[in-house]
């Protein structure tokens, strides 16, 4: 990045949303991703989700040479030697980077890390944004070694060993085996009950029971249980009664979480923050709540943290970074900006892209 980007200055003097630059700022990263990103290697995948996924959503996805992206990300598909070697526990999904298919050294020890639930989900989501036909996935290795990563919890482990197991990969293990249109990887019965166990008194989840009640960990919650099935999409216009879930604290939660600038945060007594306005304004699309909340108000905030330089940043006036970005074009998307795609909440992607148009 130029050196004269500071911090006084990177916010844009717009009062619209500005396509035309935010397209440019993907087309960059789409071409270079700058160096302030090296340490996010071993996040490749997941980098290129945001910068597909946005052009997606910015009615620019013709910027892109899909099937030179196709035969990019099915490089990194992970695969097994024989059948037996389903057996082992590993997960054959996708490797997050390059980095991460290293072969093990001469004592044989692993000097990478093994395939990754986000790393597949965000894989199979770009594959299916260019237009791959999904049916063609070597899914079968993929989705046997994934339900071995589910614990009798419910919950899910990303790699077969060592992390942590929360409601971050339970949606990723269910948005995989939507996408694949196949439900073998993973006991929904199972998932649900971990999920419910995540709901706090307050009405949101944590990421695993007992914590504290968290947007991101809510969003994952709500979709997981709408990919899986368990819930209606629009609940509030149902008899909220019959719901698994508590909807209407899990409403009130969600509205209490826009603060007086407008935009949403992540828990109580956090500063608004860009990201919060999709995966907070997420859950109240899929309650139905899209209108109870001041819109008006999170599009203000939001365009306090949108730069000059195209893209979006976490907090108003600060430099932009993808993941923010990223987030910015899907709140502007749920805010129904025009010339922007609608989105398929649940799953994070557009819709056309989720039913595969």
């Amino acid at each position: 990045m130029d050196s004269d980007w500071n911090f006084s200055s990177s916010s844009s003097s717009s009062s619209s949303f500005d396509k035309d630059r935010h397209v440019r700022y993907l087309e960059m990263m789409y071409q270079t991703i700058p160096s302030e990103y090296q340490e996010q290697e071993i996040n490749r995948l997941t980098l290129a989700y945001f910068v597909i996924s946005g052009l997606d959503i910015l009615r620019a996805l013709d910027r892109v040479d899909k099937e030179q992206v196709v035969n990019w990300v099915l490089s990194f598909q992970a695969h097994p030697k024989n059948k037996a070697d389903l057996g082992n526990g590993w997960f054959y999904g996708f490797y997050g980077s390059r980095t991460s298919q290293f072969p093990a050294d001469e004592n044989r020890d692993l000097s990478h890390n093994g395939s990754h639930l986000a790393s597949t989900y965000c894989a199979l989501a770009i594959l299916k944004m260019v237009g791959y036909n999904m049916a063609s996935i070597d899914s079968e290795a993929m989705l046997i070694s994934m339900k071995k990563l589910q614990h009798p919890d419910g919950s899910f482990m990303p790699i077969h060993s060592g992390a942590e197991k929360d409601l971050r990969f339970v949606f990723c293990a269910a948005a995989i085996c939507y996408m694949l249109n196949n439900w073998s990887g993973m006991d929904r019965e199972k998932a649900k009950e971990y999920i419910l166990n995540c709901q706090s008194y307050d009405g949101g989840f944590g990421l695993v029971p007992g914590s504290e009640s968290h947007g991101g960990a809510t969003y994952c919650a709500v979709s997981a249980l709408r990919l899986m099935g368990f819930i209606e999409y629009d609940l509030l216009s149902k008899s909220t009664s019959s719901s698994i879930i508590n909807v209407p604290l899990l409403l009130e939660w969600c509205l209490q979480r826009q603060a007086i600038d407008g935009g949403f945060q992540g828990r109580p007594n956090k500063a608004s923050d860009t990201c919060y306005a999709f995966w907070v304004g997420g859950i109240l699309r899929i309650l139905g709540a899209q209108n109870i909340y001041n819109r008006g108000a999170l599009q203000g905030f939001l365009l306090t943290c949108q730069s000059k330089y195209g893209g979006f940043s976490k907090f108003p006036a600060q430099l932009p970074d993808l993941y923010h970005s990223y987030y910015g074009f899907s709140a502007f998307s749920l805010l129904e900006e025009p010339g922007l795609n609608p989105l398929c909440v649940e799953l994070g992607m557009t819709d056309m892209a989720a039913i595969g148009i």
